[in-house]
């Protein structure tokens, strides 16, 4: 038996609750919200569309419900807004984590932590410091959906399937992110390469990629899909399903996902991305890709960035 509680049940937690429940990867799910009227009614709607999926138990509840729970995943907090960044979000949704942590480590001391809601970065540390859970239990949804918008951006331009394109986007889940392209490639040709190592049958080359260009693209993604619909939730859930997956499934998997450093890259005491081997344990390792020298100061430059914030809040 598998549970996983989701606290919080708004766009992003019931879409995570929903495609669970399609994945198959819990035997039981419970939803808890402080407006436990509508944590009631997505359960009960998710639930009742179970007996076309593997069985399971959908329900709403409270922070004692949460028993037992393999995984939980913390999705409160404010809504990010048309033109707000995800660092302007940071002292109301810490306020918000901080009279969550306390109620819902007393019934599930021992699950590993996804933290979802943003700025992802600071929550992840902020939880760290506060939860008393074990660092290696407590992952931070980081730029795992970063980096799958830049393999399905990459994958486009080039034609070829998503699984055969492995670049990252590496360091915050916002503005200061980066991508180190020396590390890029699709079925390992490196991604400069591309252009030219690729025919295609008609005799046409696929054309030189900007890197700005696309990182920009990466980077704006969010703030497009909320301009356009007035939120993102369905990549954010998939993203988070696949974290799940990995820890249920006992495979050891490289996810880009927001854990706490001590000294990789000369980086300390900030939680950020980097390639992540995540498995039962939770978080257990980290891969320490050979970036390059440019590469290592944007990832540098990135952990300022949120120490920065970090020095502006209370927590």
């Amino acid at each position: 038996m598998k549970k996983i509680t989701i606290v919080g049940s708004g766009s992003v937690g019931s879409t995570i609750s929903y495609t669970l429940m399609l994945m198959g990867l819990a035997n039981e799910i419970c939803m808890i919200d402080i407006n436990s009227k509508k944590a009631y009614g997505e359960a009960l709607d998710i639930q009742q569309g179970t007996p076309f999926v593997t069985p399971c138990r959908v329900y709403s509840g409270d922070f004692c419900d949460a028993l037992n729970s393999d995984i939980v995943i913390i999705t409160s907090g404010a809504a990010r807004k048309p033109g707000m960044s995800r660092l302007d979000l940071a002292q109301v949704n810490i306020n918000i984590l901080n009279s969550i942590t306390p109620e819902i480590t007393k019934y599930a001391p021992d699950a590993t932590y996804i933290i979802v809601s943003n700025p992802v970065d600071i929550l992840t540390y902020v939880f760290c410091k506060n939860s008393g859970i074990p660092e290696e239990r407590i992952i931070g949804s980081g730029t795992i959906l970063d980096t799958a918008r830049l393999r399905a951006k990459l994958s486009k331009i080039f034609g070829i399937n998503e699984r055969n394109v492995h670049a990252y986007v590496m360091g915050e889940h916002g503005d200061s992110s980066f991508v180190p392209w020396s590390l890029a490639n699709i079925s390992n040709v490196p991604i400069a390469e591309c252009s030219t190592s690729i025919i295609r049958n008609d005799g046409k080359s696929y054309p030189e990629i900007d890197y700005e260009i696309i990182e920009k693209y990466v980077r704006n993604s969010g703030a497009r899909v909320i301009l356009d619909k007035g939120a993102t939730f369905y990549a954010v859930s998939a993203s988070v399903c696949h974290i799940c997956r990995s820890l249920l499934g006992g495979i050891d998997t490289p996810l880009t996902v927001s854990t706490m450093l001590h000294g990789e890259y000369g980086i300390d005491d900030v939680c950020l991305s980097l390639l992540n081997i995540v498995s039962r344990e939770g978080a257990t390792s980290k891969l320490l890709l050979p970036l390059t020298n440019q590469e290592i100061y944007a990832l540098k430059k990135s952990a300022e960035c949120l120490k920065d914030t970090l020095s502006k809040i209370e927590y």
